[in-house]
């Protein structure tokens, strides 16, 4: 699929720096950056649901057993 962006001419110039440098093309190395880019962002969604009960002070079984023996 394609996609139209906009890039200024300092961009576009240092994109092509590089990639003559890595021998790649200029929408290669594109889409190697979305994909970190994209990698990065889940990451970072996937460490913020690991982390929810990590700032809590009590320990995850005791505050069970406390919540259950409200019941």
């Amino acid at each position: 699929m394609r996609a139209l962006i906009t890039l200024d001419e300092i961009q576009i110039r240092k994109l092509d720096r590089l990639a003559k440098a890595e021998k790649q093309s200029r929408a290669a190395l594109i889409r190697e950056a979305i994909d970190a880019f994209l990698e990065r962002k889940q990451q970072a969604v996937e460490d913020d649901a690991f982390g929810l009960w990590g700032k809590r002070k009590i320990d995850g079984l005791e505050y069970q057993e406390k919540v259950r023996s409200e019941w």
